[in-house]
């Protein structure tokens, strides 16, 4: 999939999302910590981080369903703390749940959240029959929605959320739970949807699916740790090189491995040990001299490109040693 930015043309003007100092407090636990950023109009925006970092609370402070303890944030040039029925009339939400009625036809439910949204009457059935296309579902518009699989109760979630073609949509883990391919084929309609200038803001712990966003916010503990492009954001390693290792034995190469001062860092990665060095091709000679000496056999040592997980254990171990 190509991860080209699809950044309308709007997107010089005001932001879709300004969001400045924002905090949330629940009694003494602090969900949202200090929370500043910008989000460009046509802009898939990501929110990257483990459950409970506070991603799920920003997006609700956003959506006008919580009020800030302190600072502020505009969606769609409306203040979130006192203009929230103007926020909500400007966005659609999706979240992990779905939000749609099992119990009513996929017919049914498009026509249902058309008049929760307040789409105009002579508009409906126009937008009902785009609804179906998006979502492949106009030969089954008659199926009860208990029996859809995953994929397809996703991509009704989202034709639903966009009835009332809101300039900005939150969608909040919305492919937790669904096969790769029905992710794979979500993110296709989301880039359809920024291709046609709305702005996606999405949260995820998945880090495949942060390579797909224009931008990310890493989160951690309710703060932004990292800001930038997904690119940007594996330049992170700096000067530092990863190699891939595999061997049969990895608690016993890690324990080897660690420590060392010509490797920087050494975590699991899949079935096999990433290890970062300052220089792959002394890396490489280090490795093989260590583990060759314990008797430990490499399957498999070399340079490879650093993915978001490897920048996300990086970042998440930095903030650790703070």
């Amino acid at each position: 999939m190509s991860t080209t930015s699809h950044v309308a043309e709007a997107s010089v003007s005001a932001p879709a999302v300004s969001i400045q100092r924002l905090t949330k407090r629940f009694g003494d636990f602090v969900a949202v910590r200090d929370v500043s950023l910008q989000v460009a109009r046509g802009e898939i925006f990501g929110f990257l981080g483990p459950n409970g970092a506070g991603k799920s609370t920003t997006i609700r402070i956003l959506c006008g369903l919580l009020e800030p303890t302190e600072g502020s944030a505009t969606v769609a040039g409306f203040d979130v703390a006192r203009q929230p029925e103007q926020v909500k009339q400007s966005i659609g939400y999706m979240s992990q749940k779905f939000s749609l009625y099992d119990d009513l036809t996929v017919a049914e439910n498009i026509d249902f959240f058309s008049g929760i949204y307040g789409v105009a009457r002579h508009l409906r059935a126009e937008r009902k029959s785009l609804a179906l296309e998006l979502s492949g579902l106009t030969e089954r518009q008659e199926a009860l929605t208990r029996n859809l699989p995953g994929g397809f109760k996703q991509r009704l979630a989202l034709a639903c959320a966009i009835l009332h073609e809101p300039p900005v949509l939150f969608l909040d883990e919305p492919t937790s739970g669904v096969d790769p391919i029905a992710r794979r084929d979500f993110w296709e309609l989301i880039y359809q949807l920024s291709a046609k200038g709305h702005t996606i803001f999405v949260s995820t712990h998945y880090m495949d699916e942060a390579e797909y966003c224009n931008r990310i916010a890493l989160m951690y503990r309710g703060a932004v740790i990292a800001l930038d492009s997904p690119t940007a954001l594996k330049r992170h390693l700096g000067g530092s090189s990863l190699l891939h290792l595999d061997t049969p034995d990895l608690l016993k190469a890690m324990e080897t491995l660690s420590g060392v001062d010509d490797i920087e860092d050494v975590s699991v990665f899949g079935g096999g040990l990433h290890l970062r060095v300052k220089d792959s091709q002394a890396g490489v000679a280090v490795t093989r001299r260590l583990l060759d000496a314990a008797g430990i056999p490499i399957h498999r040592l070399e340079p490879v490109e650093a993915s978001m997980e490897d920048v996300f254990v990086s970042l998440i171990e930095a903030e650790e040693r703070k």
